[in-house]
């Protein structure tokens, strides 16, 4: 019986006397705190960056990242990366000249990155090792790697994250060099190893352990950032895109979310049209940061919306909205809220605020002021009331609704920044609302924000009386006989003659269906802006349709007319009643001597 011989005894850490323990302690201290500092973040830029710092120079004096590119949906793309770029190089230049290269899906890099995670290194020892060479001339070419220096070692070794390949990373470590001694009490991050040039076996697996950790928070990393995209997308996708402009108002609007650190928010601003050539504006933000937020705010502005249209007061718009939280079940996530309708005809606005910051109103002359507004109650506490405060506003001056996130951050108490703000807008000449916009924000502090911001500015411009006719009328049979009269002489004062015969039919045709329903007086309004606006409101909540009509029919085709001679038309329900409406585009100069 033959005996075999004996197998090579395991690698094995030698019994260490108590002088000797020392570095073995250090090194988990070392690990431990190094993992830690790899996970602090959820920003990819963060966590290359406290990558680099935790190897250079305790394990290394220079290290390179390379990713995928570009970077991946680690839930589509779980297979070997087809290029990789260099995402970050801490304490040296080595690169090519392009920072993205090809990956040969049959070279030395591709196989690397397909195997799994090893439990040593993949390439360990200097340039001219036969494993090495091929895979750093992949990486920079031939050309690089004869400018090495001899003696230089290098250790590459794969990212991995939980279902994919993320890229590569490269310790380098110079010739003559070793890395700085610290003493035993120094942050373990920062400790020293007593190691050759060369990459021993204890390093290869502290950094094999730390390439592990580096792959799992990259993969977290880029998770964050997708879901933090996907969140931002969605926020933004129910914000709206463009505002309505109406005559005697001009609009502006900005949104910045927060960093990318910190979940999506729940800020928002909005405007409504309403009749009179008035303007409903809306500034709101959800407590808190969440993809919850961001949900609350899409149901709270679907609700704005749908109160503003009816017309109701604001401090009972800021009423409704309280109950529908409430019936939400909105009680944990409150949310502020200003709302504000301007009336370009009367040069007045009118505010209630929900506990919310107070806006800035830039009067003609330049100054700026705070509005003291009755603080009220988030949305959401429930039973509270709100309270309507009426304000002049002139033409030339300007408002200016927003959000916390402009005046409060870190280092700057919201009473602070309130003054600066309205210091800022207070000190320059009247300006367009775009301007308005961009003068606020010059107020943010440098540096990233914890918080996203809304922005919504009006300027006033109003509407000269001379536009605007308004009658009351009494709803009886020969009422839209006297109607017609009034409109023609509208127009004709106005010099639009040519508009006369269409606009009395159509002022005709709504008067009568309006005495129809009617049990108070009918409202007929003429405004003229860049278009002549025809309005007549009745006390009847049914808004008109239209029908299609026989041609025995007698009745029913009032709209139908309507519709075929204005340019626009409509009918909005209010709190008592409804008005329905048209709009023709004026003559030009020319046609109107004709």
């Amino acid at each position: 019986m033959t005996i075999p011989p004996p197998a090579p005894p395991a690698a094995t850490i030698p019994p260490q006397t108590p002088a000797g323990r020392r570095p073995i302690a250090e090194r988990l201290a070392y690990l431990d705190s190094a993992a830690r500092r790899i996970n602090s973040s959820l920003d990819l830029t963060a966590t290359l960056r406290n990558l680099g710092r935790v190897v250079v120079p305790a394990l290394a004096d220079a290290a390179v990242v390379h990713l995928r590119d570009p970077l991946p949906n680690l839930e589509r793309d779980p297979g070997c990366p087809t290029a990789l770029r260099i995402h970050h190089a801490h304490g040296t230049r080595l690169g090519r000249r392009s920072p993205t290269l090809r990956v040969e899906p049959d070279g030395v890099l591709a196989r690397t990155l397909r195997q799994q995670l090893p439990s040593g290194p993949v390439v360990l020892g200097t340039p001219s090792a036969a494993g090495l060479r091929p895979l750093l001339e992949e990486l920079y070419g031939a050309r690089t790697m004869a400018r090495l220096a001899a003696g230089t070692a290098l250790l590459a070794l794969p990212l991995r994250g939980r279902k994919a390949a993320l890229g590569l990373l490269l310790l380098i470590r110079r010739p003559g060099k070793v890395p700085a001694q610290q003493p035993a009490v120094a942050d373990p991050v920062t400790a020293a190893f007593d190691a050759a040039t060369a990459f021993d076996l204890a390093d290869t697996a502290t950094a094999t352990h730390l390439a592990t950790q580096a792959g799992l928070a990259v993969d977290t990393a880029l998770r964050y950032s997708r879901e933090w995209e996907i969140a931002d997308e969605l926020q933004r996708s129910m914000l709206p895109a463009r505002l309505p402009q109406r005559h005697g108002v001009r609009l502006a609007h900005r949104y910045l979310p927060g960093e990318s650190g910190a979940q999506v928010g729940g800020d928002w601003y909005d405007s409504v049209p309403l009749p009179g050539n008035r303007m409903a504006l809306i500034v709101g933000d959800v407590m808190g940061h969440s993809l919850t937020s961001a949900a609350i705010m899409g149901q709270l502005r679907t609700s704005a919306q749908t109160l503003a249209a009816l017309d109701l007061p604001p401090h009972e718009v800021l009423y409704h909205l309280d109950e529908q939280a409430q019936r939400l079940g909105h009680e944990q996530h409150l949310a502020t809220c200003v709302y504000a309708v301007y009336d370009p005809i009367a040069n007045r606005v009118v505010l209630a605020n929900a506990g919310h910051v107070p806006p800035v109103l830039i009067h003609p002359d330049g100054r700026s002021e705070l509005l003291d507004l009755e603080p009220g109650a988030p949305i959401g506490v429930g039973g509270v009331d709100f309270q309507s405060v009426e304000l002049p506003a002139p033409p030339g001056s300007a408002l200016l609704l927003f959000t916390d996130g402009l005046v409060e951050s870190r280092r700057r108490p919201i009473g602070t920044g309130l003054e600066v703000l309205r210091s800022r807008l207070g000190n320059a000449e009247p300006r367009s609302p775009e301007q308005l916009c961009q003068e606020a924000l010059r107020i943010l502090p440098p540096g990233d924000r914890a918080d996203d911001i809304a922005l919504l500015a009006a300027a006033f411009d109003g509407i000269p009386a001379e536009d605007v006719a308004y009658w009351y009328l009494q709803p009886r049979h020969e009422t839209p006989g006297r109607a017609r009269r009034l409109a023609g002489h509208a127009l004709r004062r106005w010099g639009l003659e040519p508009l006369s015969e269409s606009t009395e039919l159509m002022v005709s045709e709504l008067v009568t269906n309006a005495i129809q329903h009617a049990t108070r007086p009918v409202t007929l309004r003429l405004v003229r802006t860049s278009v002549l606006r025809c309005e007549i409101g009745d006390d009847s909540p049914v808004l008109p349709r239209a029908q299609r009509v026989g041609p025995e029919d007698e009745r029913g085709r009032g709209l139908q007319i309507v519709a075929r001679c204005a340019d626009r038309w409509g009918a909005t329900r209010l709190g008592a009643g409804k008005v329905v409406w048209f709009e023709q585009r004026l003559p030009r100069p020319a046609e109107r001597g004709r």
